[in-house]
């Protein structure tokens, strides 16, 4: 039972965190291109009013005029209803902290932990994890206060933070199961986009709104950090979500130097993003859209491709592929290697995801996700626990294309 109201948990949770996160980065998309689309005012009336840029949009079958004001409007005093989008950051954040927790934290003994990459206790690892996301919060935030308003500062942050992100990237790698540290660094990412919003984004906005109502002259500071906190958050959309996505197919984080593939995945959507963002402004300048960054990401994303592509079988593989498949696998032969490599998690005790497997009738009736989980996906054993091995699931891909006899 409690198996199955984490069940319910995680697809709740889960699905409000998609519905909190299309919010948040639906809405930051459209304030990055409306900054970037922005024009000076042509009309007197609108300069008069003290208005910075104007875009006009046309959507739904009509037509929309935004108008930006870099401080108060010089003609009418500051609306005391104001629209303040934070919101959806915060829910995004918590509604996937608690879906971390639900399915990592509360499993992190099956989650967690690969004890071919790192042997550890569920404590230390849930500790370990817990501690990434603080401390790249706090090492990010002084790496941006200390040298952001340098000269070239963002040219130094973006490198320094990059540097620190493939740092963080192999350590994770090092200590956790591949599809928990993929998910761990998306979710670092994620807390300090949430947090640029929390402690400096909005803070710096309440700051100026309280002296421009008080007749005083705001600090420029809160408006040059909202600013790149804000452009920060958007290059890390894309890594974020190809690093949340990511755990979904194994053949990403499996591998010996999978590291260098979230890495190499990150930088691809980062670049893709970056073309984005300059093209808005390239089409008000009335310039060329700069696809070239995208081109570049995308050729990183065919390059791994190619270098992640399984290596063709050999002729003694085919032969013995050949002489496996005339030979179609039995009952018996499945029903061992379920009972050593997948009873742990799924009998009548414990029902992983409600399937059970300890009776020749239940096997039967989750046939096809046994040999999809095990045999096509190779998601199953969750981190390979129980070292099923590569010829145990070509039995269950037999045994399964045999229609999956219990005779």
């Amino acid at each position: 039972m409690e198996a199955y109201l984490l069940d319910w948990a995680n697809l709740l949770l889960r699905w409000a965190h998609v519905i909190t996160a299309i919010a948040w980065i639906g809405s930051s998309f459209y304030f990055v291109l409306l900054d970037n689309s922005l024009s000076p005012p042509a009309e007197k009336e609108l300069k008069d009013k003290g208005v910075d840029g104007e875009m006009w949009a046309v959507h739904g079958g009509g037509f929309y005029h935004s108008n930006k004001y870099m401080v108060a409007p010089r003609w009418k005093p500051l609306p005391e209803n104001l629209h303040w989008s934070y919101w959806e950051s915060y829910s995004t954040w918590l509604t996937g902290f608690a879906l971390f927790t639900v399915l990592y934290l509360f499993n992190a003994g099956s989650f967690l932990i690969d004890k071919s990459v790192h042997d550890w206790s569920p404590a230390a690892a849930i500790a370990t994890s817990l501690g990434f996301l603080v401390a790249f919060w706090v090492i990010y935030d002084g790496i941006c206060r200390t040298l952001g308003r340098r000269k070239n500062g963002d040219l130094l942050v973006g490198a320094l933070v990059f540097v620190f992100v493939v740092f963080a990237s192999w350590l994770a790698c090092q200590l956790f199961a591949g599809r928990a540290a993929f998910l761990l660094v998306g979710a670092m990412l994620a807390t300090s986009m949430s947090a640029n919003v929390f402690f400096w984004i909005i803070p710096g906005q309440r700051t100026v709104i309280a002296d421009l109502r008080a007749g005083r002259n705001p600090d420029p500071v809160h408006g040059q950090r909202g600013k790149q906190r804000s452009v920060h958050n958007t290059y890390f959309t894309l890594p974020v979500i190809i690093a949340m996505l990511s755990n979904h197919y194994g053949w990403l984080y499996q591998g010996p130097n999978n590291w260098l593939v979230l890495v190499l995945l990150m930088l691809a959507g980062a670049l893709i993003r970056h073309s984005f963002v300059a093209r808005h402004k390239a089409h008000v300048l009335g310039k060329r859209a700069p696809w070239e960054h995208a081109i570049v990401g995308t050729l990183v994303l065919v390059g791994m491709a190619f270098w992640l592509a399984p290596k063709p079988p050999s002729a003694e593989q085919l032969a013995a592929a050949k002489a496996a498949a005339a030979q179609p696998a039995g009952y018996e032969q499945v029903r061992a290697i379920v009972e050593e490599r997948c009873a742990l998690c799924h009998n009548a005790q414990v029902q992983q995801k409600n399937v059970a497997l300890h009776t020749p009738e239940l096997l039967k009736q989750h046939a096809q996700t046994v040999y999809q989980q095990a045999s096509v996906l190779k998601l199953m054993p969750l981190n390979n626990a129980t070292q099923i091995t590569d010829a145990e699931r070509d039995v269950i891909k037999r045994w399964y294309e045999a229609g999956a006899p219990i005779q």
